[in-house]
Formats: structure tokens, sequence, C-alpha cells
């Protein structure tokens, strides 16, 4: 057999590659006796193989198959995020049925320490939180305020949360350690007399953010994820024009700046890549009658604080900061607000407004919520922060309602 002259082995070579790339994989084995034979020591080849490569080339590119491009071809390679997903390797992979993909993704938080504040029961969104953060391995410590600290203790004792305490692998969510927390209190020296001596707090101390930051380092050194579950507005029942000096800023106090000061006392205890997390409502941009005394500006405050927060945060100690606008839930919390005997509740009229007027006429549970919050604070929204992220089944698209009467003849709903 003859020795091919430099430019025809150069020419091979290129087929050899193309036939490479495009082949279909029942000739995977054919092209790779092919190169054996091509490099051998004298550097011949038989023109019937060059010839069966050739015909191996037709008969894929007209057999149908459809070939997927490698996930690292070219310079547009795909990068995979950090402890997310294994990374790929580097060869090319072709499939002749579809693309190469990693995988389902899978949520780790196994070692990871979450300290929720705002925990008294197992209806609100903190507590989903909690449980989705639970189910991926995370350790899950609280924050309740004093005057409801003996009653949510002493129903963990009991197991009257044992059934909203199941995880997906059978288990059962373990809240670790609660700690007691009054989150309008920065430090010590913050508490009035009035408190000191409250019966609600009798026999607690340390209860202030900087306090319960210090037990928590004590207790478990640092923590990775940080969830703001606080909102209280001492005159919400009352329209804006009729709210207090003191009763605007409590909602303010409570709501707004709770997580500002969370993050302050917290943040140097938190690991790099960590994740503060808090709640907010669509009363911060628009207008919903009943949400009074302050807490729409409370929950303005709270958004526009998570950008801002973001930013400082992710410079000085690379956490992230983001907040959820979460649709309306009765909770014990939101069921207590303008209950009237006879009458329908607030939140009892949000829900009924939303299932008429959202784009997903659907019921939204907590576990909803506890799902995007677990998303948030997991390495798979590592490039995420400073977000306000609307789970509330679409109502916040909306202008118009659509169970108006001006909208009955429309055809709409």
């Amino acid at each position: 057999l003859p020795v091919l002259p430099l430019p025809l082995r150069l020419l091979s070579l290129h087929m050899i590659k193309a036939v490479g790339i495009i082949i279909s994989s029942r000739n995977r084995n054919l092209l790779s006796r092919f190169q054996t034979n091509y490099t051998t020591s004298t550097m011949m080849f038989s023109r019937n193989t060059l010839l069966t490569a050739a015909a191996a080339l037709a008969y894929g590119a007209s057999s149908g198959s459809a070939f997927a491009p490698s996930t690292s071809v070219g310079n547009a390679a795909s990068r995979s995020a950090p402890a997310l997903i294994q990374q790929q390797s580097q060869s090319r992979q072709y499939s002749s049925t579809k693309l190469q993909m990693a995988g389902p993704a899978q949520v780790d938080l196994t070692g990871k320490v979450a300290f929720i504040a705002g925990v008294a029961d197992s209806s609100g969104y903190g507590w989903a939180i909690a449980r989705s953060l639970a189910s991926a391995g995370a350790t899950i410590i609280v924050g309740t305020w004093p005057p409801v600290l003996k009653i949510f203790q002493m129903g963990l004792k009991k197991g009257s949360f044992d059934d909203d305490s199941a995880l997906p692998d059978g288990s059962k969510m373990v809240i670790e350690k609660v700690y007691p927390l009054d989150a309008v209190f920065d430090n010590p020296e913050d508490v009035p007399d009035e408190i000191k001596n409250n019966k609600r707090y009798a026999g607690l101390d340390g209860y202030t953010i900087e306090e319960v930051a210090k037990a928590v380092e004590a207790d478990y050194g640092k923590i990775d994820i940080l969830v703001h579950s606080l909102a209280n507005g001492p005159e919400v029942t009352k329209p804006l024009l009729e709210t207090s000096r003191k009763g605007y800023l409590a909602a303010s106090s409570a709501s707004a700046y709770s997580a500002v000061s969370l993050l302050q006392k917290f943040g140097p205890i938190m690991n790099e890549g960590g994740n503060m997390l808090s709640l907010t409502y669509i009363a911060s941009e628009k207008v919903i009658p009943g949400y009074g005394g302050g807490m729409s500006s409370a929950k303005a405050q709270l958004e526009s604080d998570t950008k801002v927060l973001a930013y400082e945060a992710g410079r000085k100690w690379n956490v992230r900061v983001n907040t959820i606008s979460a649709g309306p839930l009765k909770s014990r919390a939101a069921s207590a607000i303008g209950k009237e005997k006879g009458k329908k509740t607030f939140i009892e009229y949000a829900i009924d407004y939303s299932h008429a007027n959202a784009p997903l006429a659907q019921d939204l549970y907590n576990d909803d919520v506890g799902n995007s919050g677990l998303f948030l604070c997991s390495p798979m929204a590592r490039t995420v922060t400073g977000v306000t992220l609307y789970v509330d089944n679409g109502l916040h698209a909306m202008g118009m309602a659509l169970d108006s009467e001006s909208m009955a003849d429309s055809g709409s709903a």
C-alpha cells in the first residue's frame, strides 16, 4: 500500500475529525478501528478503510439521527455552579436523541445552619421555609417572640406540630433549639423597664437581637441562612389617615428595621455564600384597604432595604439578601387582622379576591413559599440577590379586578 503524501495525510486527518464529530453512535467503533489503522508506524491506511469511513459518514448524514451539541463545544462552554452538580467530563458527549443534561439538580444543605426569626406555630410561612430547609438537611434553629415562647415550646413537647413537621423522606423536622427573640430591641440597653417587669417576659433574658446572635455564635459558631419572618403593626386595622406616629413607627420598627438589625448582628457570623431571606406583601406597592397602620409603608421599606443590603452585605460578607412577596395565607397571625363577629376577616377577603382575580385561580399553600425559600437559600441561587420574588399565583401582575361589577359583561373572567 502506498504512503500518502503529506498534504493528503493532513487532509485525511481533517476528514477523520469530521467523521468523528458527526458520525452516529453505531459507527463509533468503526471509526476507532479506522483511526488505529491510520496511526500505525508506517503511517499507511487502506483505500478500502477510507471508503468505509466515508460510507459511514454518508450513512450518518442520511439516517435521520439527531446529533446533540455538547455542553462544552466551542468557546460557549457551560459552567456548572459549584456544589450543585458534579463537573461534567471535559470530553464531548453526543446523543442521537436529546441534549446531554446534567441530571436533576439536588439541593443538599447538610451541615448548614439556618436561623429562622419569627416562628411561633406551624401555620405561617416561617415554619414552611424551615421545613423545606430541613428537608434538604439543614440544621434548624428558631427565634420566638417571648410572650408566646412557652406556648410554642409546650406545643413542640406535646407533639402538637408533628403532622406539620413531616418531611418527604418520612422523617420529621427537628427544631434543634428555640431562642427567645424580641426583634424590636437591638441590645439590652434598648429594653425599657415596662418590658423587663412585664409578666410575659418573666424569667427570660438575652432576647435582644445582639444577645441572640451571640448565643447562636456560642452554640453553633457560624450560620449559613438567616430568615426574617417578622411583622407587627399595633394599628394595622386603622387607615393611614388615622394612624398615629407611634403606631406607624412601631410597624416600621418591628417589620422593617428588624431585618436591618438582624443582618447587622448576624452578618458577622454568617459563612460566605450565605443568604438572608425576608417576607413581604403586595401592599408595599399596591393599595390594599384594611392593611393599614403603616404596615404597607413598612413592607415598602423592607423591599427597598433588601436591595441596599444586598449590595452592602454582598461586598462585606459575600452574603446574598432576597425577599419573597407572598400571597395571602390564613395563618394564625393574619387571621387576627380585622376580626369582627359575623364578618369575614381581612385575610379571608384577601384570599377570596386573589382566587377570583389572580392569573392562577388556585389555592396558595405555605409550602409554595417554603419551596421558593429553599431555592433562594440554596446554592442554586448563588447569583441571585437583591430580588423580590413574587409567590402569589401572579396576582401582582394584574391591573384590573376581574370580579368587579364593571367587568361583569366583559367575558374576561
